[in-house]
């Protein structure tokens, strides 16, 4: 299952090698690897250890860099050619990345090459682009045995959840669970309900201060929903999941996410389905001697082909 996996990823990069002069965007990239573009982003990630768009501008700028020593071809029309959409954009990119501006740059390899790259203003011969195999990433063998140790598959019901949502950073959704709490209190939900944490959005792809996040008890059925401003009501759906009991601190949270969607998933015989994942926080970590967070993290699943 490893290489259908790889083989899906594989064929977004050659998409990108192919187009890279084109307006290419995130769902474009998603349904070309037929995962959805929440899952889609954390796969990508997880495998190549960059960001889907991190990824394209890089191979928008070196296919840049190979203009500038190969032909004579103006700023503008390089950066047209490596898919920027302002020649700004592009000197911004280029400075971030290598620190000098593609002028300097240019100027640079002339000088090392004596000025036998450049031939003429119609040169359109380009250097080999580099190699990306997914197929020979790093993968660490011994991260990849213990997250097959210790995921199991289960399947979930339905909840029926109140929550509150929080948009911004992740690190401040305590906020939410602030007033979740006070909500709880003041109806006097039994101990046994679940307090479950949907992340709506992946970090690596959206604006930190962007990022949702719902804070969520689950409630019975019977339960009387009354009006309240600060307090939402939804119905969760049930499935099949991965689960991965995390014990850590909460700054490592993130690499629960990346073994499971990089490690496991690939090489299981499952693929991410359509559904958010869920955090069942299982202790609070303020009061937990380490400093630590018990949280079960289940990621949906569905058979490869179901």
């Amino acid at each position: 299952m490893n290489n259908d996996y790889r083989v899906r990823i594989q064929t977004v990069l050659h998409f990108i090698e192919e187009n890279i002069d084109q307006e290419i965007n995130l769902e474009m990239l998603a349904e070309i690897s037929n995962f959805s573009k929440y899952h889609f982003s954390r796969v990508f990630s997880a495998i190549t250890n960059q960001t889907p768009m991190t990824y394209l501008t890089e191979r928008r700028l070196d296919r840049a860099v190979t203009y500038l020593e190969t032909t004579n071809k103006t700023m503008l029309d390089i950066s047209t050619l490596c898919g920027f959409n302002s020649i700004s954009s592009f000197n911004s990119s280029f400075r971030k990345l290598f620190k000098t501006t593609p002028s300097e740059m240019r100027r640079s390899k002339q000088e090392h090459s004596n000025n036998q790259l450049m031939s003429s203003n119609n040169q359109e011969e380009l250097a080999p682009s580099k190699n990306y195999d997914v197929n020979s990433n790093n993968n660490n063998n011994f991260l990849r045995r213990v997250w097959q140790m210790n995921i199991e598959v289960q399947e979930l019901p339905g909840y029926k959840v109140a929550y509150v949502r929080h948009v911004g950073s992740y690190l401040e959704t305590y906020k939410a669970w602030a007033t979740l709490s006070k909500w709880v209190a003041k109806n006097k939900l039994p101990s046994t309900e679940y307090f479950i944490g949907i992340s709506l959005d992946d970090p690596s792809v959206t604006d930190e201060y962007s990022c949702r996040y719902d804070a969520c008890i689950t409630i019975p059925r019977e339960f009387s929903i009354e009006g309240d401003s600060s307090i939402s009501f939804q119905t969760l759906s049930g499935g099949l999941y991965a689960r991965y009991q995390f014990y850590d601190t909460i700054d490592k949270f993130a690499i629960a996410y990346q073994s499971v969607y990089g490690q496991w998933l690939p090489n299981s015989e499952y693929e991410p389905d359509d559904r958010h994942a869920l955090e069942f926080c299982m202790n609070d970590p303020y009061n937990d001697p380490e400093g630590k967070a018990k949280v079960d993290l289940y990621i949906p699943i569905k058979s490869i082909g179901g």
